[in-house]
């Protein structure tokens, strides 16, 4: 580890890892049922842990004093008290505990360690809260009902499932929950739970029957709890749009169209009607922010855009009389911080200005997470690019260039984004930030299979489809290649998790390209993955890479461990022992077989994290051996 006052490569950079480490990220805010507090994330600590507020950039109060992160916290909508959620060294067997704002106590409400508890919402009048659970069969979620005073052991078992089950929310009289059944990222059904049906008479009410991949996502009861209202892809969409079902006809209507771009979800108070809907065009947010009419659900009047900066926004809670709505913020230069909007003032302001100041009438700074003392205007700002793919797609990616950098000479890292069904946007990372300030450039792109960009752009990796979502990395490389400020001698590929198996194809693929590769709790070969994974997740595993039982030749065949032989670049790998989703084995055996090759490869196995690192000690000792690993190979 190392400190300001100890230099780590001589005249390079301005800070060392250590402290943009330090940069803070506040986010997952919630406000008290008075209205006057506002609870939220923060990890000063080093992992992020429940904070409250009572004023705007006031002295915050720390809440919870733990080594591992807190995921999530909502508040009581009736008394001063909050649940939150924490595992245990990465993995990912959540546990609810709750907070009493008072007095500081805190009692673990779950207490089953080796199940997984996901959060589905308090009911209104605060005695009751919902949450699915894997505790009797860990391939499958139930659903569980449970006292604000009682105990695991007490929770009721409302529903028993049969496959990944998630709560959308209580209805407005709480008599029904919201249930969400997923069968992989692009399909998914709604049903109605009634909970004052006999338990053994209880039965799901289908909301969504449907053939082929539909999404049905954010969904949410409208106020007199005769409809939701949802975004979805159903019939010839390609993108998500936000509609509105009628729970007595099934008429679905279109509320907001995307135009183009995919509709993110919806956030609704279930009293008032009034909303915050979040589009997501070309990465970066674009907030629609109403009130809808009782009486025609379809119908809404419309306020001006909050003026936020970063230019990406989400996670919004509203106070209990949805006079003013928290949520966070964040870009490139700007580090995460929880703003509140006052809709009252909004909606009488006008047009929304384009000035992107931090703060507006309407719109208030309430956190202040420190930037460690780096000035916020080092920061470097990407711009968004298109390459030309093998067959002529057009795949979007981020490019930011350190400041005075010399033409020709600048290395570059392609840091590549998992899941594969997700996105990298222009959010503020630290990590970034820090090798621009070391003079490497960075480029993040969204290959096909990315969400964001529609769902046939999603699909274009599926199954056997696979390597061409690699073969655009390709096409990335050489256009960088060509870029006047980068040297073709010096690219680098990161990425974790499904990224973590993009760089180890990459390698494989096109071994000439690369001067090292970084691997972070990366797939090496997906029938290992697939057996290991958690049991929960495998059948949503299988349906986006392809299944054991049908398809295991080919996941053989394009698994990294069994083309190791073309790697030649030098490679790193870091993992977390306790990972849940890619185990731990996938990390050893590459560096085993890379090794037996003779090509240099270093690995990093951290025995208190999962997937991903998430304690600020373990991020420092990655980072900074990361940053020595590229100084030696590029």
């Amino acid at each position: 580890m190392t400190t300001d006052s100890s230099p780590y490569a001589s005249g390079m950079g301005s800070y060392d890892i250590e402290r943009y480490l330090n940069v803070r990220s506040a986010y997952g805010a919630s406000f008290g049922p008075d209205g006057e507090r506002l609870s939220f994330l923060m990890d000063t600590t080093g992992t992020a842990q429940v904070w409250t507020l009572e004023t705007p950039r006031g002295w915050p109060e720390q809440r919870t004093f733990y080594d591992e992160r807190v995921t999530f916290a909502s508040w009581s909508p009736e008394r001063p008290e909050l649940i939150f959620g924490m595992d245990e060294g990465g993995n990912e067997r959540a546990q609810l505990f709750r907070l009493d704002a008072e007095t500081g106590e805190i009692q673990n409400l779950t207490a089953m360690p080796d199940a997984k508890h996901r959060w589905g919402g308090w009911s209104h009048d605060g005695d009751r809260f919902a949450f699915t659970s894997n505790r009797r069969d860990e391939s499958v979620f139930d659903i569980y009902v449970q006292g604000r005073d009682e105990t695991g052991e007490d929770a009721t078992l409302v529903y028993e499932g049969d496959g990944w089950l998630s709560l959308a929310g209580w209805s407005p009289d709480d008599s029904r929950l919201l249930v969400s059944q997923a069968y992989s990222n692009f399909d998914q059904d709604l049903y109605v739970l009634d909970l004052e049906d006999d338990a053994d008479e209880r039965e799901l009410e289908h909301l969504t029957p449907h053939d082929g991949d539909v999404r049905y996502q954010s969904a949410s009861w409208a106020p007199d709890g005769e409809g939701i209202y949802l975004v979805t892809d159903k019939g010839d969409a390609d993108t998500l749009y936000l509609a509105y079902l009628d729970l007595e006809t099934r008429d679905l209507e279109t509320v907001i169209d995307g135009e183009g771009w995919n509709v993110d979800g919806i956030a609704l108070d279930d009293e008032t009607g009034r909303f915050v809907c979040s589009r997501n065009v070309e990465g970066y947010t674009k907030l629609t922010v109403g009130e809808f009419d009782i009486d025609n659900p379809t119908d809404y009047e419309a306020f001006p855009e909050p003026d936020l900066p970063g230019g990406i926004s989400g996670g919004v809670s509203f106070d209990p009389d949805a006079e003013r709505f928290a949520l966070s913020t964040t870009g490139d230069t700007v580090n995460t911080n929880v703003f509140v909007v006052d809709i009252e003032e909004l909606r009488s302001s006008g047009s929304a200005t384009e000035s992107h100041d931090l703060e507006t009438s309407a719109t208030e700074r309430w956190t202040d997470a420190p930037t460690a003392g780096i000035p916020r205007e080092t920061f470097d700002e990407s711009d968004l690019v298109h390459v030309e793919s093998f067959d002529g797609l057009e795949v979007p990616g981020f490019l930011t260039l350190p400041d005075d950098h010399e033409e020709g000479q600048t290395p570059v890292i392609v840091d590549i984004h998992g899941g594969p069904e997700s996105q990298r946007r222009p959010s503020f990372s630290s990590v970034k930030q820090y090798f621009l300030d070391r003079g490497y450039a960075y480029f993040e792109p969204n290959v096909r299979g990315s969400s964001g960009y529609g769902a046939d752009y999603a699909a274009l990796d599926d199954v056997e489809k696979r390597m061409d979502s690699v073969a655009d990395i390709e096409a990335c490389v050489e256009w960088l290649q060509d870029h006047p400020a980068i040297d073709p001698d010096r690219i680098a590929a990161k990425g974790g998790s499904y990224g973590g198996f993009m760089v180890l194809a990459a390698l494989t693929e096109y071994p000439d390209l690369w001067a090292a590769g970084i691997d972070v709790v990366g797939i090496a070969n997906f029938v290992t993955f697939l057996e290991n994974t958690g049991d929960w997740r495998r059948a949503l595993r299988e349906a986006e890479y392809g299944s054991l039982a049908e398809d295991r030749d080919f996941l053989e065949e394009i698994s990294p461990i069994n083309n190791v032989e073309q790697i030649e670049a030098p490679l790193f790998v870091l993992h977390g022992e306790n990972d849940p989703r890619v185990p731990v084995g996938e990390a050893e055996q590459i560096v085993e077989e890379v090794r037996d090759h003779g090509v240099p490869v270093r690995k990093l196995i951290f025995d208190d994290e999962g997937h991903g690192f998430s304690k600020l000690a373990n991020r420092i000792e990655a980072y900074s051996e990361i940053a020595d690993f590229l100084d030696e190979h590029v």
